[in-house]
């Protein structure tokens, strides 16, 4: 090899080098920055859910709910679910008043308005399940109830919910495509407060959720009509906006939304949404 073909392959590694090392130099900065980058950004699937979960909920999902509850602390070591059972509106007013609370599940898109107009929610609203009213009587059925018609009998002491909540808001609709009237001895809160009252043998009957006639068992007994297709209720969920525990909050919504969560709910008579 000549003393001029030396020095170009000198001259030829010597670049080389330079290259390469330069090209360390940027991928170990790029390392890092992304190392840092993910390290600061965090990831919610990694992160610890913890704490506790406020829930508030339609009346007619306290069994399914609090089933979902057991599990979702089951499945997250250190968490606790707790639930405000009650009337959708009542729910409602309670949240745009401040009331702390992680989750808001109505019994309708009408109260769930009430929280969105509000701008108290923090996701959209989207419907997990559908409901549908049916007539729970005196176990046995001992006054022959078959329709919708047969509660405007003389004498029957029939209870429903108020017309301001989503089960009396339902039972009108119904009553109303049928041309019905009907003159209840008492309109209760919420749709626990009218079953409880043919349970306790103090009314005849009730128009209520099937969901419920179904979580009472031998207690009452059922009548289905076929004007409540007229008035089935969509269930909306959303995280609220100032959730105390967002984090924990997202992964029950998950939950209710899962297949596994589906399931609870069908198996207590809820509709697919």
């Amino acid at each position: 090899m000549t003393t001029r073909t030396r020095r170009r392959a000198r001259r030829t590694l010597q670049a080389t080098g330079v290259g390469v090392a330069a090209l360390l130099a940027v991928s170990a900065c790029s390392s890092d920055g992304s190392a840092d980058a993910s390290s600061k950004s965090g990831s919610p699937s990694s992160a610890k859910i913890s704490g506790t979960v406020t829930v508030f909920a339609a009346a007619s999902l306290q069994e399914s709910f609090t089933t979902l509850g057991e599990e979702f602390e089951k499945t997250h070591p250190g968490t606790k679910v707790t639930f405000n059972f009650g009337g959708s509106d009542t729910l409602a007013a309670n949240i745009t008043g401040g009331a702390p609370a992680d989750v808001f599940a109505a019994a309708s898109a009408k109260t769930m308005a009430i929280v969105t107009d509000h701008k108290a929610n923090a996701t959209p609203p989207v419907t997990f399940v559908r409901n549908r009213l049916a007539i729970a009587t005196l176990p046995g059925n001992p006054d022959g109830i078959t329709s919708l018609e047969d509660l405007t009998r003389p004498g029957l002491k029939v209870v429903l919910c108020d017309r301001t909540v989503p089960c009396g808001a339902a039972a009108q609709k119904a009553l109303d495509a049928s041309g019905l009237k009907l003159t209840p001895v008492s309109y209760e809160q919420d749709v626990k407060g009218a079953l409880t009252k043919v349970e306790l043998k103090e009314a005849d009957a009730a128009v209520v959720y099937k969901t419920d006639v179904h979580a009472a068992g031998d207690k009452v007994d059922g009548v289905d009509f076929p004007e409540s297709a007229d008035a089935v209720n969509d269930y909306p969920l959303t995280l609220l906006r100032d959730a105390p525990n967002a984090e924990a909050a997202k992964a029950f919504i998950a939950l209710v939304r899962s297949a596994d969560g589906q399931k609870v709910l069908s198996e207590a008579g809820f509709l697919k949404p």
